[in-house]
């Protein structure tokens, strides 16, 4: 193994586009606890401020408006939330071959109950619960769906902990 020079980057959030963004404050706010931390607003597209520019800056001149609410994990990772109006509102085809964004992953130790809470608000268990180390260690993992078909992983174990050196010998 080489030694990085380079300092390990925090994540500091991710962006999600949503057909409803109230729906989906709800869903992550109730099903996965995130904090509400702003509550859904709408962003004109404008130039006389920096939050305005910085919009026309990243998402071009092709739109007037959106909707935007902003969430945390308990680790403080930001869960960035969009609704575009005249976006498709639904999600794309499920391809982890094609190159782009193929997941996230959650961590709760209960993986059945907050899988029962997915597939109670309207999302989708995507597989069985599998074990990485069947009868040897307790780390589980399943992929599930939010109700607005976007795919997401659940770890049971954390993620250094699951892949750290020997996790897959005995």
């Amino acid at each position: 193994m080489t030694t990085n020079k380079n300092y390990p980057k925090s994540f500091s959030h991710i962006g999600i586009t949503v057909p409803n963004i109230k729906e989906a404050v709800k869903f992550y706010s109730e099903v996965m606890g995130w904090y509400v931390i702003m509550e859904p607003s709408k962003v004109k597209k404008e130039k006389e401020t920096a939050i305005g520019q910085m919009c026309i800056d990243v998402f071009g001149n092709d739109w007037t408006e959106f909707e935007i609410a902003h969430l945390a994990t308990s680790d403080g990772i930001g869960i960035e939330l969009f609704s575009f109006p005249n976006g498709i509102k639904e999600a794309p085809e499920f391809n982890p071959f094609n190159t782009g964004l193929f997941h996230f992953c959650i961590q709760d130790p209960n993986i059945e109950e907050l899988i029962e809470k997915i597939v109670s608000y309207g999302g989708k268990q995507r597989m069985p619960i599998r074990e990485y180390y069947p009868n040897d260690k307790p780390f589980k993992m399943c992929y599930v769906e939010d109700p607005f078909g976007i795919v997401f992983e659940i770890y049971t174990h954390s993620y250094e902990l699951t892949y750290s050196s020997g996790a897959y010998s005995k």
